[in-house]
This record gives structure tokens, sequence and C-alpha cells, in this order.
């Protein structure tokens, strides 16, 4: 039971002391799992990673429950899940009940604009973590680039994205067997 409540632990303390959401908890997440409890192996977070951000709901979530999952099984992705959802939930609660008598403050306004800077920084540093172990480099930064112009200005949807991605894996796996073969 005590291995339950250390993910329990992991995942709270993560998911009450991070801003920004899911993206801002990846690195602690990995840092947590791949680099202080040696849980998994860096390479197999960046592939579960990846599955996490397929599927439909928050990644952080995801995330957790595939590491939990991981650990101890279907128990563990419980433990993982409820620790890192719980924080969140305690907030909103807690928000939603004072919120109402302090939203029209401009203190709190002046507040709100004031973190809003921070959270796309606590945003942007993982990502250029996570770019890194993906694999992004300067020689095909173009690529990460290309689709955020694409989806930010010319509003591609990202399951366009993701079928081409998809279909130019393919074709080149094609082309790189074809070539050995010959």
């Amino acid at each position: 039971m005590k291995q339950y409540w250390e993910l329990f632990l992991i995942f709270f303390k993560i998911g009450a002391f991070t801003f920004g959401g899911g993206y801002a908890m990846i690195p602690l997440i990995r840092n947590e799992v791949v680099n202080k409890k040696r849980w998994l192996e860096d390479d197999e977070f960046m592939d579960m990673l990846a599955i996490a951000q397929s599927m439909p709901g928050p990644i952080a979530l995801n995330t957790a429950l595939f590491a939990g999952n991981k650990r101890l099984g279907f128990k563990g992705s419980l433990f993982s899940g409820a620790g890192v959802i719980l924080p969140s939930f305690i907030v909103i609660l807690l928000i939603a009940m004072v919120f109402t008598q302090f939203k029209d403050n401009p203190l709190v306004e002046r507040i709100f604009k004031g973190i809003r800077p921070a959270v796309v920084a606590l945003i942007v540093a993982p990502l250029l973590s996570l770019g890194k172990s993906a694999g992004v480099r300067w020689k095909n930064l173009w690529i990460p680039v290309v689709v955020a112009l694409a989806v930010w200005q010319l509003n591609v949807s990202p399951m366009y994205i993701v079928l081409a991605a998809i279909l130019l894996g393919i074709s080149h796996f094609i082309y790189l067997r074809t070539k050995i073969n010959k």
C-alpha cells in the first residue's frame, strides 16, 4: 500500500505546485518518473508521452495514468490519476466559491494579467526540453514551426497534420525499405 501512496503523493505534489496546465507538468512528471525514481527510461517516457498526446483528455492526466499503470498496474493508474487531478479540483472548487465576490476587483484583475506571461514561460520552457528529447534539432526545427504556424495562422486542424505525418512516416518507411532491399 505504501507504493500506491507514494505514487499518489508524487502526482499530488506535481498537480498542486504546477501552474500553466498539463504541458507545464510534463517536465516535472518526467523528472520524477525518469530521473529520480527511474520507473521509466527516457525513450519509454517519450513514447508514452506521444501516446498520451494522441488520446482524448488532459495530457497530464493521461501521462500520470500511463506512468501509474507502468509502475503498479491498474490500481497504480488510479492513485496517480487521483493525485494529479485532486489539487486542481480543490483549487477550482475554492475559486468558484470565492471568485464571484472578487471578480470585479481591479487588484484581482491586475494579478491575473500579471500571471499570464509567467504561465506562457512555464509552457514554453518544457516544450523546448521536450523538443530536444524528441529529436528536434536546428536542421529539422522548421517542421514544428511550420506546423504551429499552420494551426495558429491558417486554422489547419491538428487532425489533418497528424494524418499527414502518419502518411509521410509510412511513405518514408516504404522508401527506406525498398532502398535497403535493392
